[in-house]
């Protein structure tokens, strides 16, 4: 019995121990961000930066930027890169469904190869620190006295932001306008700006930006202990926890030990102290799906967000 119970334990511990030993790169990492600095995407991109950096002392992580048309310029290009394993590109989900429902870009969802998903940031509805509006219910008021006159900026077109910004509208019963925006950073000064009405963004940016903007609603299963007073929208009455993922990809010529190299080097930062401290800090959600869980993970978001396309009115002629 010890030893069926010892095989079973090693066994458990088996993806573990793989993941704190995955090799370190022989040669820097050129990691690609299809939005532009500021954001969440390169927030996590620099925690990653850090923690890799420890792990593997010799080798550095190189950011680049080729933002533009909410991610997909960049999406579009990334099987142009070398498939050497030190090329690696920021995936966004639905991001990467969406837009070639849409059909105005120039990839389709099965060019995208992602490798691994790192981490989920909760849909949040917010509005400037400086807004007559107090709470959920001051917004709703906002919204029915005055249809279409609110905005709401977002990151992207057809994108998480847009999407859960549709969501609201048809869930409570408003219309309010969505601005997007290139990226988080971009529509940043915006919001604290009160060039817009609010925002539907990412608890990041909630967080992040403490004390300058007001969070009214949040998109999980229990309130964000680093925002105890904010509601959840299921208090609200509405049954609602999503938001973005953010993970890897590579240009398809990669061969599979590279991608399962580079999965284990991520699912190890991941496991890493530093990471989950940067990440609560940050409000990001770690996630583990790394080229083993890739096919039922994807399959499972596939189907899930071509029906939520449909609040986007995407693929429609």
């Amino acid at each position: 019995m010890i030893r069926i119970l010892s095989t079973l334990v090693l066994a458990l511990l088996a993806p573990v121990a793989m993941a704190q030993s995955a090799p370190c790169p022989e040669k820097n990492v050129m990691y690609w961000q299809a939005f532009p600095p500021g954001g969440e995407s390169d927030l996590s991109a620099r925690h990653q930066q850090v923690v890799l950096k420890k792990r593997c002392p010799n080798i550095e992580t190189i950011i680049q930027y080729k933002a533009g048309a909410g991610g997909a310029l960049m999406w579009t290009q990334m099987n142009q890169l070398p498939g050497d394993g030190m090329n690696v590109v920021g995936v966004n989900l639905p991001h990467i469904v969406f837009q070639p429902i849409e059909g105005q870009v120039q990839y389709k969802t099965q060019d995208v190869t992602p490798v691994f998903w790192f981490h989920y940031t909760p849909d949040i509805l917010v509005v400037p620190e400086q807004s007559p509006i107090r709470n959920f219910d001051d917004f709703l008021k906002a919204a029915k006295a005055n249809p279409g006159k609110l905005s709401l900026g977002g990151s992207g077109q057809n994108s998480a932001n847009h999407a859960a910004h549709e969501r609201m509208n048809k869930a409570f019963g408003v219309k309010t306008i969505y601005v997007p925006f290139k990226g988080t950073g971009d529509m940043a000064t915006s919001v604290m700006g009160a060039q817009v009405d609010g925002a539907m963004t990412y608890t990041a940016f909630a967080i992040n930006n403490k004390g300058r903007i007001r969070p009214l609603a949040v998109a999980m299963d229990r309130r964000h202990p680093l925002m105890p007073d904010v509601p959840t929208f299921k208090e609200l009455g509405v049954d609602w926890v999503d938001g973005a993922y953010r993970g890897i990809g590579v240009p398809k010529s990669t061969p599979a030990a590279e991608r399962k190299r580079l999965s284990d080097l991520w699912r190890a930062m991941n496991n890493d102290a530093e990471m989950k401290e940067l990440a609560a800090k940050s409000g990001f959600e770690l996630v583990n799906v790394g080229v083993e869980e890739m096919d039922g993970f994807m399959a499972g978001k596939v189907k899930l967000y071509t029906e939520g396309a449909a609040l986007l009115g995407l693929g429609k002629k």
